[in-house]
């Protein structure tokens, strides 16, 4: 004898509670919220002053227009009119010494104490500690302190060349040109060489230490170890630190402003402080946003190329 199966009798549906939409909205909406604050500081400290002066590379500005309003528009004039000047073209010249050589000096200063910071010595973090006190140092106590080492009449250089008996007399290192660069780009590198060694030692940590007991059983020596080891593993990194120190470098306008203003004769006139003195000196609102315009397309276009490789490098 069958039983008949008893009817199926679905579940009446369940009433939406109140507020549970209202409340999936606010779990959606507080990250927006919590981000709300950043991104106007950012939006009104960042992004306008950049758009804004991109904008006035278009308009003929003057202090009047500045104060009265009125700015007319002429389109591309004020950058036919800056790239036909040679004084642009020098400062760009300029710019792209000072920040290579500055690149290359922190690197190499911030790969060498990587390199020997990686090492377990007494006093190490002593050590590490004092070299991080020249980065987190304000500019214009290192720039100025700087400026007074290499004072040509009571520089501390000065005073221990004379007592080495190296050097007769005065020497102005910086009222000399090739001197005069040659030191905005080592107080540069000095400056910004703890934070390549931050980003390089935390490259070396990551290198597998079984890479280097290979190459040891092979028959490497140290240099060899360095060179076909170290370098290659530390290539992501490192283009990664090349790229932060050219950005920081390529729009330094505090440590050569404080330490020659551009001087002498023009040879650390970089782009900033051109920029500079065709606003305030000159000024011409306009054609300083055209070489601020240039000083942030330069790392952008650099920025770009490297995400491009970057990702190349990634699905290879």
């Amino acid at each position: 004898m069958s039983v008949a199966a008893a009817p199926r009798i679905d579940a009446p549906p369940r009433p939406a509670r109140p507020g549970r939409g209202r409340g999936r909205a606010r779990r959606l909406l507080a990250p927006a919220l919590f981000m709300l604050p950043a991104v106007v500081f950012v939006g009104a400290t960042v992004v306008y002053p950049l758009l804004y002066s991109v904008l006035q590379s278009f308009y003929d500005v003057g202090l009047r227009e500045v104060i009265q309003g009125g700015a007319q528009w002429v389109g591309l004039d004020n950058y036919i009119d800056q790239f036909s000047r040679s004084r642009f073209w020098y400062s760009g010249f300029i710019s792209i010494v000072y920040a290579a050589s500055s690149v290359a000096l922190t690197f190499a200063i911030g790969l060498g104490l990587a390199l020997l910071l990686r090492r377990d010595f007494r006093g190490r973090n002593v050590m590490r500690a004092l070299i991080l006190v020249a980065w987190v140092l304000p500019t214009v106590v290192s720039a100025n302190v700087w400026r007074w080492l290499l004072d040509g009449s009571y520089g501390l250089l000065n005073a221990l060349l004379r007592a080495l008996e190296f050097l007769e007399g005065d020497l102005f290192w910086l009222g000399q040109q090739v001197t005069a660069i040659a030191a905005v780009v080592f107080a540069t590198a000095w400056s910004f060489a703890p934070f390549a060694m931050i980003l390089l030692s935390a490259g070396l940590q990551g290198i597998p230490k079984g890479l280097y007991e290979a190459a040891r059983i092979d028959g490497a020596s140290p240099w060899q170890q360095f060179r076909f080891v170290t370098l290659p593993q530390l290539r992501p990194v490192s283009l990664a630190a090349l790229l932060l120190i050219f950005i920081y470098t390529f729009k330094t306008f505090d440590t050569i402003f404080l330490m020659t203003a551009g001087g002498p004769g023009g040879a650390t006139a970089t782009l900033p402080v051109y920029a500079y003195n065709e606003a305030f000196e000159f000024s011409r609102f306009d054609t300083a946003s055209v070489a601020t315009t240039v000083l942030m397309i330069v790392p952008i276009a650099l920025s770009v190329a490297y995400f491009r490789t970057l990702r190349k490098e990634t699905a290879a």
